[in-house]
């Protein structure tokens, strides 16, 4: 059986051979651009993508596709509808970047709660160094415990995140499931976000949470809070993220995704005018740790599809 990876980049350093020891042959690109697909997909049994789309066209022009493996949790680069039409199952990975995102996120949420940027920033340009005593307290710091943080999306990731709060004494608030069911259990959306100090999103980006946060969102939420964003760019409108900041309807925010990545032509929320956001480059879940689990997790795909029975199926 022959298999090729699309998109190598960011694991292209790991030993695949738990990979290779379940097919006769392995081919792998570091990236692919959208109008090689079809040509390099072709005569191949399986697929294996990243964040390369595979869109109706090339999945149905490929004649030998019989599995589609997605090396992360998000699938929404597959036309899954035209998967499911050609009978081409689709595994992802999960749970893989646990440890990794809460680590990140939690690193966001103190970095902004001690103002941790700016206080290094005025470091390097030698601000601490023309004090006039031996400490420097332009910024405040806010202590975590008593805090609410608020999560939507209380999956793994949610759970965990939550699970650390507690030990800063931070109260714990779940947003009910966007689009979902009503539960008791779960604050309603303007309810939640009138409530949350600290709010960190875990959900997906779907048709319900695309631009569920904008400038009324924001205006909404407590002058002093702030938003983390490990999830999806698209769940935050950026440009009234960039408004809300300006204007200080939120006290500040921290994200790891943007609409469009890499962000080539440009992001409003790239802008150093913009005061306390800090902006990384999707490296939440790209621990050494992670990324082992992510092979591991693909090779288990590979291997239980070969005989016979699919797991991690989307």
């Amino acid at each position: 059986m022959r298999a090729v990876i699309l998109d190598l980049d960011g694991l292209e350093s790991f030993c695949l051979n738990p990979i290779r020891d379940q097919l006769d042959e392995l081919v792998t690109y570091n990236l692919t651009p959208p109008e090689q697909v079809s040509e390099r997909i072709s005569g191949f049994d399986i697929v294996i993508t990243n964040k390369t789309p595979l869109s109706r066209e090339s999945i149905l022009g490929a004649d030998k596709l019989k599995y589609i493996c997605v090396v992360a949790t998000g699938t929404n680069v597959v036309d899954k509808a035209a998967a499911k039409e050609a009978g081409i199952p689709v595994s992802n990975c999960v749970a893989y970047g646990v440890n990794s995102v809460v680590q990140h996120v939690w690193s966001l949420i103190l970095m902004l709660h001690t103002n941790l940027l700016a206080y290094h920033n005025d470091v390097q340009n030698g601000r601490w160094q023309k004090s006039g005593q031996f400490c420097f307290l332009d910024y405040p710091i806010t202590e975590l415990s008593g805090r609410n943080l608020g999560i939507i999306g209380y999956g793994n990731l949610g759970q965990g995140v939550a699970r650390i709060a507690e030990s800063f004494g931070m109260n714990v608030l779940v947003c009910q499931r966007i689009g979902g069911e009503v539960s008791p259990e779960r604050l309603p959306f303007d309810d939640f976000i009138q409530q949350a100090d600290v709010i960190s999103l875990h959900c997906p980006l779907t048709e319900e949470t695309s631009d569920l946060f904008t400038f009324e969102t924001f205006k909404k939420m407590k002058p002093h809070a702030f938003l983390i964003n490990a999830a999806r760019g698209g769940i935050v409108n950026e440009a009234d993220l960039a408004k809300a900041l300006r204007e200080g309807e939120i006290a500040g925010a921290a994200t790891d995704v943007l609409t469009n990545e890499p962000p080539k032509d440009g992001n409003v929320l790239l802008d150093p005018t913009i005061p306390n956001l800090i902006v990384s480059p999707h490296i939440a879940w790209g621990s050494v740790e992670a990324r082992q689990r992510i092979i591991e997790q693909t090779a288990e795909n590979i291997s239980e599809f070969r005989a016979g029975k699919l797991i991690r199926t989307v």
